[in-house]
């Protein structure tokens, strides 16, 4: 990871050092969360797998520090975080290792992946600094929760939702891409803005209708 760091575009010491630091923080969070209430013996390679996420999505944060443009290079990496996911749950399943904690764990890396791409796309291309909303929905419904009870019941698996997550990184990964068209940037923001509001809207509404 560090040295992933250290040659990304825009990449450098003062960047290596910020994408350590926040995969330290995120490494001691999930610690502290796995020490809660581990069902298993042993961690698994699927959470491992997840934690190789979150260095990759850790990664991305290097370049921020130096103006982050589209690059072939942030592309890559980004598209290697996507297609790594998936086959966390997969292994879990396949190694009777599912928990609790590693569905946050993979839930959470997905937002923080979301949330960099997000910014990366607000600095470094000309559809501004609106993109970086589609890195905030997650971030935005757990502050709602810390306010408002009736949020924080647990959510029934739905499928779209996963499907709008892979639209939404998807995206996102396409906008780093430096051979993307402008309009064709703005276009596919706003297709993934309007189906994070709808599949955000649903869950909102089940947990309203359910609020007593």
């Amino acid at each position: 990871m560090l040295a992933l760091a250290l040659v990304l575009p825009g990449g450098g010491p003062a960047g290596a050092a910020l994408a350590v630091s926040v995969f330290l923080a995120g490494s001691g969070i999930a610690l502290r969360a796995l020490k809660r209430g581990f069902p298993h013996p042993e961690l698994g390679l699927c959470n491992l797998l997840t934690l190789a996420r979150l260095g990759l999505a850790c990664t991305l944060l290097a370049p921020l520090l130096a103006g982050a443009v589209p690059s072939w290079p942030v592309f890559a990496l980004a598209a290697l975080a996507l297609s790594l996911d998936g086959f966390d749950g997969w292994l879990a399943r396949r190694q009777q290792r599912a928990s609790d904690f590693g569905a946050r764990f993979d839930v959470e890396v997905d937002s923080l992946l979301a949330l960099v791409l997000a910014v990366c796309a607000a600095m470094g291309t000309g559809i501004g600094v609106w993109a970086v909303f589609l890195g905030l929905p997650r971030y935005a419904f757990l502050a709602a929760g810390a306010v408002l009870p009736w949020m924080r019941r647990p959510l029934p698996e739905r499928f779209s939702r996963k499907a709008v997550c892979v639209i939404q990184i998807g995206v996102l990964i396409a906008l780093q891409a430096p051979v993307l068209p402008p309009i064709a940037a703005i276009l596919s923001g706003v297709a993934a803005l309007l189906a994070l509001a709808w599949s955000f809207a649903v869950d909102i509404n089940w947990l309203w209708a359910r609020r007593g």
